[in-house]
């Protein structure tokens, strides 16, 4: 037997504890707060030493990167000095193609029209005859892949625009090319056609290409409804003549 008696009843739940017999309040431990901050140390100060070298060095470095970006981009487009003629090299490497700047947009007369940049090809089959394919639209193959395209490339977007840019500029008003530039132009266009006709044209994929002709359509841009301004709808087209495709393009030199 024990010095206690069982009285037959369930425990009721609640047992006293030895702070309750003795009267005594019930020790609480104590409670685990983080150490306060020091309010005067914030954002880099209240990094390490080590971290701050390395925090500062990060931020300096990205300074710098910045300030030589703008830099290069200004002089791309400033008028000609003494810095651009003496490091004109280096300043088209940095800029050139990724970062190139125009003023187009904000010129006193915006452009206002679509070119679309066409071609066709006299191309000689297996058998010996020789075919000439349709119009093939170009400008509208690269619609096709910027349109909806978050991030197109920039082949896409300028290689056959700004190849016809460089084909008005350097030659006259009946299509003859004005000296070396104007030839440069020609091959330029020419082998981006002959490339493009490659990938895309069925008849160009089983044939050889022997010859290329090239057109602009120019389609103005309509105005507003609600504007009184007259524009004229239909396409007008500039026919280049046919360029003869060298063997090397037309073995397949440029795919």
């Amino acid at each position: 037997m024990t010095g206690h008696e069982s009285t037959g009843q369930e425990p009721t739940g609640q047992e006293s504890t030895c702070d309750e017999l003795t009267g005594q309040e019930p020790h609480e431990p104590p409670s685990r707060q983080p150490p306060a901050l020091d309010p005067a140390r914030r954002g880099l100060a209240a990094l390490s030493p080590r971290y701050q070298v390395v925090a500062a060095l990060a931020v300096a470095v990205i300074g710098v990167g910045v300030g030589v970006h703008l830099l290069m981009v200004f002089l791309s487009l400033a008028p000609q000095n003494t810095v651009s003629k003496q490091h004109g090299k280096a300043v088209e490497a940095w800029v050139f193609p990724e970062f190139e700047q125009n003023w187009k947009l904000f010129a006193p007369n915006p452009l206002q029209q679509n070119i679309a940049v066409q071609v066709r090809a006299d191309v000689r089959m297996k058998d010996g005859s020789v075919r000439t394919t349709g119009w093939t639209d170009l400008s509208a193959q690269d619609g096709a892949a910027i349109k909806g395209n978050p991030a197109p490339s920039h082949t896409q977007q300028n290689e056959l625009r700004r190849a016809w840019d460089f084909v008005t500029a350097t030659h006259t008003a009946d299509n003859r090319p004005v000296g070396m530039r104007g030839a440069l132009a020609e091959e330029y266009l020419r082998r981006i056609a002959v490339m493009r006709l490659y990938r895309t044209d069925p008849t160009s994929r089983i044939g050889v290409i022997q010859r290329v002709q090239v057109r602009s359509c120019t389609l103005n841009v309509q105005p507003p409804s609600w504007s009184g301004e007259q524009v004229p709808d239909k396409p007008v087209y500039r026919m280049l003549p046919w360029w003869t495709v060298s063997a090397v393009e037309a073995a397949g030199g440029v795919r």
